[in-house]
């Protein structure tokens, strides 16, 4: 390894001198047992053979250079008067000899190491002024030329050895075919000097091209370049159109977002139909969403614009309809508005089971009877109260719990979904009252006789006028003091409800000789269970009743119009009333 020194005379070299040292070299200390002679007179030293492919001089930059003339510039008369080539030939041979010990660490000879200078350099990258041995193995070696005389350029020559690197840059020897090519310094940009860095590549890109490292970048490795500025082009053009394009996507789908007109079909739609949920408290854009689940319309945001527009559109309901595919959101506004395309099951307050059965199956297209024997069966599995059928002696577990007010009922669906939804409401509306608290203070056994007496006042009242004194007249007949009929409700709606009729005209005999259990006329009191659904005005009425002592009703009319008495005296001038309006 060749060691570095100073070079002689008073001054050093000024930093800024373009061969002064090296960034990475200063201040580094020399080998162990050598120590740089700074300010030292001229020393004779052996010179080593210079390590191959090293072109790179400390600050990175190659100069050609040429020894004879810069040692004439400095010291034009110390070499010409004292400079004796066959006098030094010697010194060298000698000294080299000491020096070479001088590396292995004898201390007998450590003033040789100290004013031995690194490697015959005087510190700076540049040769420093003194006669050295030749070495076999280096050209310039060979060369026992005074300083002054004329010297050959082997820096100039195809086959020179480039100047020397600081240690910290040094590379292992290249292989034969790649070392032409390392001798350039890394600095070089080569055929393609001053080309911007991003399109010449190098670095790591240049090891990943597959290309061995040694490559002559004036023959292959200028042709992998090229390739790499067009690719390094064409990535920048994606680029820059990618962002055009997507820039110009994004605007439209911001233009037609906010300013153009939403996707929507044309026309009446195809002549597939499909059926449509619409839940409960449902606004246009929920409706919207479901209709194009379906493919009913294109958008939602065209239905939303249909339903806003239409004058009459806030008069679409809960419920299920019947609609064709593909239609305009017009189109399917109007449809949804016309009853005829409604899919929906209405329970009406006081119906009874047997006729939201029968409503059920002609909506689902199901054979007569179908949801009927479903809800017997099943019944237990539609999530009723625990305080519901506590009778053996109801006809129908589901009497009083299939909610009034409209269901979506279209074909495909099953009875069961249709009954559960119904049960469910009419939980919803029961919960919101503590009927076990309301049952002990009106003096009824449980909750199940609260619904029970609403279904009385629902099927026995007319008006909602009525309810509250029809509430009174159960109450009043259920007392064990009533002495005007002792306990018997006598409703004809009981009796009709076990016969399956709405017949007003009963003969005496007929009722007298029937004992079930729902025969209010000769069974007392309450019946075993609801006889209808109750709806919420006759719930709220029958919880809260009057108490102005009504004990008899008689619909004098035969049908609107109910009147009420608190004497049987005033009973009779009412049924009097009611005999001369039916012509009898």
């Amino acid at each position: 390894m060749t060691e570095y020194g100073r070079g002689p005379g008073s001054e050093p070299w000024h930093p800024e001198d373009p061969l002064y040292g090296d960034g990475g070299w200063e201040g580094q200390q020399a080998q162990n047992g050598h120590q740089p002679a700074y300010g030292g007179q001229p020393q004779h030293y052996p010179q080593e053979p210079q390590q191959p492919g090293y072109g790179d001089w400390g600050q990175g930059q190659a100069q050609q250079y040429d020894q004879r003339q810069y040692d004439e510039q400095q010291y034009p008369q110390q070499y010409q008067q004292s400079y004796d080539p066959h006098q030094y030939q010697q010194q060298d041979a000698q000294q080299g000899h000491q020096a070479q010990q001088g590396q292995q660490g004898h201390p007998g000879e450590q003033s040789h190491q100290q004013a031995y200078q690194e490697g015959g350099w005087d510190g700076t990258g540049t040769h420093a002024h003194v006669p050295y041995a030749a070495d076999p193995g280096d050209p310039y070696g060979q060369q026992p030329a005074a300083y002054g005389a004329e010297q050959p350029d082997f820096y100039g020559t195809p086959d020179a050895y480039p100047p020397p690197e600081p240690p910290a840059r040094r590379r292992s020897e290249p292989e034969p075919e790649t070392r032409a090519e390392e001798q350039r310094p890394d600095w070089d940009p080569g055929p393609d000097q001053g080309e911007h860095a991003f399109f010449a590549g190098g670095g790591a890109d240049d090891e990943d091209d597959g290309e061995p490292e040694g490559r002559d970048r004036r023959g292959k490795g200028s042709k992998g370049k090229k390739r790499r500025n067009g690719c390094a082009c064409l990535v920048v053009v994606l680029v820059f159109g990618g962002g055009i394009g997507g820039v110009g996507y994004f605007g439209y789908q911001f233009y037609q977002n906010r300013y153009g007109a939403a996707p929507d079909y044309a026309g009446d739609g195809l002549s597939q139909t499909v059926s449509v949920e619409v839940p409960k408290g449902a606004g246009g854009a929920e409706i919207g969403r479901r209709l194009k689940e379906a493919g009913v319309v294109k958008s939602v945001d065209a239905f939303v614009s249909a339903f806003t527009s239409n004058p009459d559109g806030d008069q679409i309901q809960a419920g299920a309809y019947i609609l064709k595919k593909e239609m305009s959101a017009a189109s399917a506004v109007e449809m949804m508005l016309d009853p005829k395309s409604q899919a929906n099951v209405m329970v009406t307050p006081g119906q009874r089971n047997i006729q939201v059965y029968k409503a059920i199956d002609a909506k689902l297209g199901l054979s007569a009877g179908t949801t009927r024997g479903v809800a017997e069966k099943d019944f237990k599995t539609f999530g009723l109260p625990s305080w519901a059928n506590n009778d053996s002696e109801i006809k129908d577990p589901l009497e009083g719990f299939l909610h009034p007010g409209t269901y979506p009922a279209a074909k495909g669906m099953k009875p069961a979904s249709v009954l559960k939804e119904m049960v469910q409401r009419a939980n919803e509306a029961y919960g919101k009252f503590d009927l076990q608290a309301k049952a002990e203070a009106l003096g009824l056994e449980n909750p199940l006789q609260v619904v029970t007496v609403a279904s009385l006042v629902q099927a026995e009242g007319k008006t909602d006028e009525d309810f509250r004194k029809m509430a009174e007249v159960v109450y009043n007949r259920l007392k064990p003091t009533n002495t005007e009929t002792n306990q018997l409700l006598q409703f004809d709606s009981t009796f009709n409800y076990l016969k399956n009729e709405s017949n007003i005209h009963i003969s005496e005999s007929e009722i007298n000789s029937n004992q079930d259990p729902y025969n209010t006329y000769t069974q007392k009191g309450l019946p075993p269970g609801p006889i209808g659904n109750p709806g919420a005005n006759a719930l709220a009425a029958t919880m809260n009743p009057t108490s102005d002592g009504w004990i008899y009703f008689v619909a004098t009319d035969g049908e609107n119009k109910t009147e009420f008495a608190k004497t049987y005296a005033q009973f009779q001038q009412l049924k009097q009333k009611f005999n001369e309006s039916a012509g009898n």
